[in-house]
């Protein structure tokens, strides 16, 4: 059978929308069209859109690119915490699912915030949140995260000395996004076991397309290392029946 991918963490980056150099940088644009011309090879038959730091709160390029892409595709967004619930309505009636919280070039003090919004988020919209965190700057926080309604966690914790605690995440229900492994610092094979062992449901695959700031960009080899590590069970499991799930699509 052909592979079906449904790609939980992709970047799409028109400059006719709000960009905001973050620390610096200002990345390229990287358009439906290339985004498509990459993926749809791979056998991605679906996926989530998910805002780059780059793109802060801005909402009007999910806008024009979710309708665009039709049936089975969702959003990753970041808003303010005072973000109206009626707004908040309005981008899940567009296809929004998930609110994302960027902490991996800031300090984290207090995920309170970061609680309080996940929490309205998912009772307005049914919404669940998504970090991108070095995990091991979560370990004082995981009292709070483990009582969030559903969490997800960017590119595998991005560390080693992070895996202990997206364990421990694992454990409380959260979903682990098997991504971005050219730009994490641990020995993805084993982490990948690691997670899926303690849970069958918790991997999420995604290409990290187009890899803005990673040391390596995704390659065909990262899917085909997923299928070597998990077999073709739990692969399927990471590229296809999880993701659905959680983003709560249905593709026929």
């Amino acid at each position: 059978m052909p592979r079906r991918l449904f790609d939980s963490h992709c970047h799409i980056i028109d400059h006719r929308f709000p960009i905001v150099a973050n620390q610096g940088y200002t990345p390229p644009e990287f358009l439906l069209a290339d985004y498509l011309a990459k993926s749809k090879p791979l056998g991605v038959a679906g996926g989530a859109v998910v805002s780059g730091s780059f793109q802060a709160n801005d909402q009007t390029y999910l806008m024009d690119v979710l309708p665009r892409l039709g049936p089975g595709w969702v959003g990753v967004t970041q808003i303010p915490d005072d973000c109206p619930d009626d707004e908040i309505k309005k981008l899940a009636g567009i296809g929004v699912r998930a609110v994302r919280f960027n902490l991996f070039r800031g300090n984290i003090d207090s995920v309170d915030h970061i609680a309080a919004l996940a929490r309205r988020v998912h009772a307005v919209a049914g919404w669940h949140a998504e970090i991108y965190a070095d995990a091991a700057a979560l370990k004082p926080h995981l009292a709070t995260l483990t009582k969030l309604p559903q969490l997800s966690i960017d590119h595998l914790g991005m560390t080693e000395e992070g895996v202990p605690v997206v364990l421990e995440l694992v454990d409380a229900g959260c979903k682990v996004k098997a991504t971005g492994f050219g730009r994490v610092h641990l020995d993805v094979a084993k982490t990948l076991e690691a997670v899926a062992r303690r849970s069958p449901n918790a991997l999420v695959f995604g290409t990290d397309i187009p890899s803005t700031r990673a040391k390596r960009p995704f390659e065909e080899a990262d899917i085909e290392l997923v299928e070597r590590v998990l077999g073709p069970a739990l692969a399927k499991r990471a590229f296809w029946d999880n993701p659905l799930e959680l983003y709560r699509v249905k593709i026929d």
